[in-house]
């Protein structure tokens, strides 16, 4: 049984990784024969109130949050081993931008979680495959841009044009596709990157990336 290890960034897709993209990707994943594991940073983030699409005052610690999908089964990133694990995996959510890097600050010069630049390099340097949905690709793109991987986020241009600037290649792709790029065993998926998709749209996508990435593993 292939062991894949998803990382997670908060709960909500203002402030975390979103939800609907969590799930596909864990179920997708389980359908593929993959045991699962979660990982999170354990890190204090801020939070968004999701009806009103606002800031609120009060801080949480991200890997609490991310406990909530994750059904409490979940460890903190900075205990995530290459060696115990076939494949990585990220959902998107503006936690991808705001948690585990600062892209949504600063785009194509951000900064990467340290943690989460570790386990990128590590699994691609093992040569061990990795996916991303929605806005997480532009973390594959940071950190492995001088590798020329190939990346989707859709079909958004400014976020295209950023990817592009870090040396990463960007592909357009419908919601319900993936792109993948075999050399640098990168597999990725626009999901709610397209803002009117609707779920089942997403999963179709999310689930083409889990099965390939699980047989890649």
């Amino acid at each position: 049984m292939k062991k894949i290890a998803v990382v997670l960034s908060g709960c909500g897709h203002l402030d975390g990784s979103e939800i609907t993209e969590s799930v596909s990707l864990l179920i997708a994943l389980h359908q593929a024969g993959a045991d699962v594991s979660c990982f999170a940073p354990d890190i204090e983030i801020p939070v968004m109130n999701h009806i009103e699409g606002k800031p609120q005052t009060e801080k949480r610690r991200l890997l609490v949050e991310a406990a909530r999908i994750a059904r409490g089964n979940i460890q903190s990133l900075d205990q995530l081993q290459v060696k115990d694990f076939d494949a990585l995996a990220f959902p998107g959510g503006y936690g991808a931008a705001k948690n585990l890097s600062n892209w949504a600050e600063k785009g194509a010069k951000c900064d990467v979680n340290p943690d989460v630049k570790r386990v990128i390099l590590e699994f691609h340097s093992a040569s061990k495959p990795i996916g991303a949905c929605c806005i997480a690709p532009v973390l594959l793109a940071r950190v492995l841009g001088d590798k020329k991987v190939t990346v989707t986020i859709g079909e958004d241009p400014e976020t295209a044009a950023e990817i592009k600037k870090t040396g990463a290649q960007h592909e357009d792709c419908p919601v319900d596709d993936y792109i993948t790029d075999r050399e640098g065993k990168i597999v990725t998926t626009p999901a709610y990157m397209y803002d009117d998709a609707k779920p089942n749209e997403v999963f179709k996508g999310i689930f083409g990336l889990a099965h390939e990435l699980v047989e890649w593993a």
